[in-house]
């Protein structure tokens, strides 16, 4: 029998800068954050001179990882450190289907079986890769792995020479159950070779890396195209260029590479301009943008929201405001094109399935849904279209049934834009306060509660608007980069300050 070679298409990728340091102090309620990034990060620089810190993460598109590490890489850069950007990749698709499975029974979910073939291709695959990041790695530098897909590389690189390594883990869940044991025994073996490990949260970390673990809370970038501040006349040209909504006028920019698509009724994908117009620009919206994985929770929303509506006319007693909001709302769910994210594999069925119970609702129950793909053929132009999308909602859900932080919902709250999230997953507690920056829900599985919760929420105008207000000032004290680059930069200086960095040779 013939042993497979993986080969191994690691790419180094390009960060150009959107933004200086000087750029978000010119900002005024960025400039105390930047100063204090500064102090705090005046000895690092010296003590990683000589040195490059490595990321190294499964995909440069798509998802939170690909969106923190552009300007965590360009601000350590203006910093006054070397910083580079990898991407594992491989012709083998079984790579990502096992490495997404993994995911699952992380958080919780899957069959929890693993075989030696299982370990065979994850170790080939990540052999592959490190072989070529072998040439890169110089002794002294910092090896900074991001999630399970690359996670033994650190493993596999030690005979390169000392360098410290890290594993920054996103992802997690709060409570042990068979599926979550199951994927840590499994990725047990590969965790010795680190200096230490990252999480999100303190409640994911598991037992045996108790003492070796720190927690740093992912932030948004306040200057991003997806989080920069957009007027009226931007937001609606966004949109436009974007295909999102028919113009009211001229526009100073092109059309986008790529258009909006929407899932019509008879299942078949076409510009979202074809059906009727959905209001973006004048009716309540409830907007929900991630990828498609069932545990985003996507499907529980889309029935929450249909039994909101079909409850309408049985509410006899509502205030003519709240009767007004239900009547018009609409709900959009929207992601990336499944075929532009190479590591989740899983997309495609979920947006099958999706679209399926949505081609079985009566037709006034579809045209009050809105199934959106987001073209993924310019980061920016993406990025540009979640920004408008988010600022002309009225609520943006993150009704994930596990999630390991949820950048969406601080990019919302940046935009002071009410969430509605639940409470038993552990990255929407972490930043959502339930009744100050929006609701949190007990089951993002119980449609009753969800169609309830969003009822409330659209009740009383003033209190969602002091609800948007909060949002946003707890994003901007506790959930902007400036404060993850902060412990990442306490974090790389500990390791260099060590009497030695790891090496297994002495």
């Amino acid at each position: 029998m013939t042993d497979v070679v993986s080969r191994s298409p690691l790419q180094r990728v390009a960060v150009t800068p959107s933004a200086s340091l000087d750029d978000y102090a010119a900002v005024a309620h960025l400039a105390g954050s930047v100063a204090e990034l500064k102090l705090e990060s005046q000895g690092v620089a010296s003590r990683l001179s000589g040195r490059t810190v490595w990321m190294v993460s499964s995909t440069a598109r798509g998802g939170g990882v690909a969106e923190m590490l552009p300007p965590i890489v360009s601000m350590l850069r203006d910093l006054g450190v070397r910083a580079e950007w990898v991407v594992i990749g491989s012709d083998e698709p079984a790579f990502f289907e096992l490495t997404k499975r993994i995911h699952n029974l992380i958080h919780g979910e899957g069959n929890p079986e693993f075989t030696g073939a299982d370990r065979a291709l994850y170790e080939r695959v990540n052999r592959a890769n490190a072989d070529a990041l072998r040439a890169l790695l110089a002794p002294g530098d910092l090896l900074v792995v991001h999630d399970p897909q690359p996670l033994p590389l650190a493993m596999q690189l030690r005979e390169a020479g000392p360098f410290a390594a890290v594993w920054r883990c996103h992802i997690g869940l709060d409570v042990e159950n068979a599926a979550t044991r199951a994927a840590w025994g499994f990725l047990a073996p590969y965790l010795d070779a680190y200096d230490g490990a990252v999480f999100s949260a303190a409640e994911y970390i598991p037992e045996y890396l108790a003492g070796r673990a720190s927690v740093i809370y992912p932030g948004i970038d306040p200057l991003s195209p997806k989080n920069r501040e957009l007027s009226i006349r931007q937001t609606v040209e966004t949109m436009c260029r974007g295909g999102l909504i028919a113009c009211p006028g001229p526009t100073v920019g092109e059309r986008y590479l790529g258009l909006a698509q929407r899932l019509l009724p008879d299942g078949m994908w076409a510009p979202a301009l074809a059906g009727d117009d959905f209001g973006l620009l004048t009716r309540p919206i409830v907007t929900q943008v991630s990828r498609w994985d069932r545990l985003k929770g996507y499907l529980p929303l889309l029935e929450a929201f249909v039994a909101l509506k079909r409850s309408l006319p049985g509410l006899a007693s509502l205030e003519p405001i709240h009767r007004r909001h239900l009547e018009l709302v609409r709900l959009v769910l929207a992601g990336p094109d499944p075929l532009a994210i190479q590591d989740d594999p899983d997309a495609r069925e979920v947006l099958d399935e999706l679209g399926g119970v949505y081609r079985s609702l009566p037709p006034e129950a579809q045209r009050e849904v809105a199934i959106l793909l987001l073209p993924m053929h310019s980061l920016e132009e993406n990025a540009l279209m979640v920004n408008a999308l988010q600022r002309g909602s009225t609520i943006v859900a993150q009704n994930s049934v596990r999630e390991g932080f949820g950048l969406t919902i601080a990019e919302a709250m940046w935009k002071r834009v009410p969430i509605l999230s639940n409470s038993r997953a552990c990255g929407p507690r972490q930043q959502v306060r339930d009744g100050l920056d929006g609701r949190l829900v007990a089951d993002p599985e119980d449609r009753a509660e969800l169609r309830d919760a969003l009822s409330d929420m659209l009740s009383d105008p003033v209190r969602l608007e002091r609800w948007g207000y909060s949002a946003q000032r707890r994003a901007h004290d506790h959930l902007l980069v400036f404060d993850q680059l902060r412990g990442w930069g306490r974090l790389l200086e500990t390791l260099v300050t060590r009497p030695a960095l790891h090496n297994p040779k002495g």
